[in-house]
């Protein structure tokens, strides 16, 4: 902690560095969602921001957090060590290794949330494939969390708004480790399900969009951030508004996922409603039909 607000320093603990860790052995994560200075939400000026933010005894807490597992089948030699965004490494069968964040704030944009996404700059070199390369069998599983509310209350919260997550990893939608419960329905619903290789698992608190494909590059990483906070905030914080307010929304974060490419933009924005169709109803258009 410093005038300047929080920072995300180090733990010198050497368990966190290593990278030969067995699978599901890796140290606990931490939760980065706290802070006790009123500096790191001075920019927060709107209702819809502060609505992300809650005092919690002497400090404020962001009430969404997110946590992000970065797969590769290779980590760049020399960059192995413990970084402020990971709570550690594992070995992953599936795929080689396993970088895991802690667990952060989803935040709004801010000074707190470029502090977040300075500990995504710092660990570019397992982040982006450059150094460390992944390939199709790797994944990039996001874990979300809203405070008041259990996993299947969020994922109830969130479905309605999905679509755009279907259309932007379409083409993992049939993978065994992601693929099953595709509707996202409710326990109830879904005890015909695999336990685990749900699209969206739910976690006791958590839940965990494991259909995401694998992190590339620390752009990427942060747009996603910026995906999952929109997709969040509006489907907790405003639950009447229309799924076109939400493409509005986020149109901007797309356009930045595909280079300022409009063409795409749209067609991927025009599939995330016949996605959310298909959630909601079950019915299957041509244009998704081979994706299902």
């Amino acid at each position: 902690m410093s005038n300047t607000g929080i920072i995300y320093g180090l733990t010198g603990e050497t368990a966190r560095g290593d990278a030969n860790t067995a699978y599901h052995r890796k140290p606990n994560a931490l939760f980065l969602n706290k802070t006790s200075h009123k500096i790191d939400i001075s920019g927060l000026k709107n209702t819809e921001q502060r609505d992300a933010i809650r005092f919690d005894g002497m400090e404020y807490a962001s009430r969404f957090t997110v946590g992000f597992e970065v797969e590769k089948n290779q980590l760049s030699r020399n960059a192995v060590r413990e970084y402020e965004l990971f709570c550690g490494f594992e070995r992953d069968g599936s795929c080689g290794y396993e970088a895991v964040t802690h667990v952060l704030p989803l935040l709004p944009a801010g000074k707190w949330r470029t502090k977040v996404f300075d500990m995504f700059h710092k660990a570019e070199k397992i982040i982006d494939d450059r150094f460390s390369p992944s390939d199709k069998r790797c994944g990039g599983h996001i874990t979300v969390a809203v405070d008041g509310l259990d996993g299947e209350e969020l994922r109830e919260r969130v479905r309605k708004n999905c679509g755009i997550v279907y259309a932007l990893f379409r083409n993992r939608l049939k993978n065994h480790y992601c693929g099953f419960n595709k509707r996202m329905q409710s326990e109830d619903d879904a005890r015909q399900w695999h336990y685990k290789y749900q699209l969206a698992l739910v976690k006791g608190d958590c839940l965990e969009f494991r259909v995401p494909s694998r992190f590339e590059s620390v752009k990427q990483m942060m747009r996603r951030y910026e995906l999952f906070y929109e997709l969040l905030n509006f489907s907790i914080n405003n639950p009447t508004g229309t799924h076109d307010a939400f493409l509005r929304k986020i149109k901007p974060i797309i356009l930045s996922m595909y280079n300022g490419d409009e063409e795409k933009t749209k067609q991927i924005l025009s599939l995330s409603k016949e996605f959310r169709t298909y959630i909601l109803r079950g019915d299957i258009s041509d244009r998704v039909r081979e994706f299902i």
